[in-house]
């Protein structure tokens, strides 16, 4: 997240959002847009919020209704971060909830998706999320990997990064300033030259 400003707005929730649906997947609760039919498998990973926010079941049928299938699992076993909680402050929360943990999980998604025929999958993180999709892409169980406003991703990361990447960071954020995302660029560029047909990557910023 990029600093308090994430926590002071959060969504509200709503289960019944989106055009989609939820079933269970590996099982997990997920919030499922488009036809798996396609193929085309985007596994979207949320920010602390959980994947019942509005704005993320929006964008999931929005790629959706590009032609993709989208899953957004929910990592929190419904429990995602509530704000001004007095038991459950950030630092305890997500020390039962870490992207380690995230990452586990998504294994457990991909595994299911391609028991179900599902061969070409890609992953975009948010926040919390990207963490999880850079541990994804480390490892090349994605085919793409796109991470926005991105929170715990560190350099070490971006160096073992080994599918295409795109990082879309904001201009104001206190873990992943524009400095940082900037020697994000740099590593990647490096990797690029030294691997030109194997992949490429996009770095901009939301404003």
């Amino acid at each position: 997240m990029s600093g308090p400003q994430c926590c002071s707005n959060p969504p509200t929730l709503d289960p019944a959002s989106g055009a989609g649906h939820v079933e269970k997947i590996a099982g997990f609760n997920t919030y499922v847009s488009g036809s798996i039919q396609s193929n085309l498998t985007i596994l979207l990973v949320s920010d602390v919020y959980g994947y019942e926010a509005p704005n993320l079941r929006k964008l999931a049928d929005k790629v959706a209704a590009a032609g993709f299938y989208v899953v957004a699992p929910d990592f929190f076993y419904g429990e995602p971060l509530v704000r001004n909680k007095p038991d459950r402050p950030l630092p305890a929360w997500i020390k039962d909830h870490g992207p380690d943990k995230g990452f586990e999980d998504a294994t457990l998604i991909i595994d299911a998706l391609k028991s179900k025929g599902v061969s070409s999958i890609g992953a975009a993180g948010f926040c919390w999320g990207a963490k999880v999709v850079v541990e994804l892409a480390k490892v090349a169980l994605i085919l793409a990997a796109v991470m926005l406003h991105p929170s715990f991703v560190t350099v070490d990361d971006i160096k073992s990064v080994k599918v295409p990447i795109a990082i879309l960071g904001a201009e104001i954020d206190n873990l992943s300033p524009p400095e940082l995302v900037k020697q994000f660029d740099e590593i990647l560029k490096v990797s690029e030259v030294r691997r030109p047909n194997a992949w490429c990557h996009t770095v901009c910023y939301l404003y």
